[in-house]
């Protein structure tokens, strides 16, 4: 794939605004926070059905932080893109889909 022309993108990098930074920063802490709370579950030999809910929980944090960060790329380098003629990026993203809905 060609290297993006994307204002906000440069190669395999891209500059996040503040505010879309703090969004997903936050939804990563707070799976990470789901995580250790798993561990200490598993430590402290809690009830595995207990375990499975708060790894529920997890999962559907992490699936919501994608959906933010798709979002966004969607918005920024894949609408530049098609905007300026890069059809590859169309490739790109459905493969991408491809990937998380499996």
């Amino acid at each position: 794939m060609e290297e993006k022309n994307c204002p906000a993108c440069s190669g395999k990098h891209k500059k996040r605004s503040v505010e879309e930074k703090k969004k997903l920063l936050v939804r990563l802490r707070r799976v990470e926070g789901q995580i250790r709370g798993i561990e200490k579950m598993v430590e402290e030999d809690m009830y595995c059905p207990d375990i499975l809910m708060q790894v529920s929980a997890a999962t559907s944090a992490l699936n919501s932080f994608n959906k933010v960060l798709l979002s966004c790329h969607i918005k920024s380098c894949v609408k530049h893109d098609i905007q300026h003629g890069n059809d590859e990026t169309i490739d790109e993203l459905c493969e991408i889909l491809q990937k998380l809905m499996k």
